[in-house]
């Protein structure tokens, strides 16, 4: 087998493996961002629940 043979596969998985770091890092990315959202959205939601409860109480 001849060097460009071995230079070509070479570059080949190079940028297959480029390619899905990127890929890799997009998703960590969304999925960090997702994250955040829930965390925020579930922080409200208690916050919410306990202003009804608390609210309920002062009324009876």
């Amino acid at each position: 087998m001849n060097i460009t043979k071995y230079v070509s596969i070479l570059l080949i998985a190079m940028t297959s493996m480029l390619s899905s770091c990127q890929l890799v890092e997009g998703i960590f990315k969304a999925g960090m961002g997702f994250g955040i959202f829930i965390v925020v959205a579930i922080i409200a939601l208690i916050i919410f629940i306990i202003m009804r409860i608390g609210r309920g109480k002062k009324d009876a």
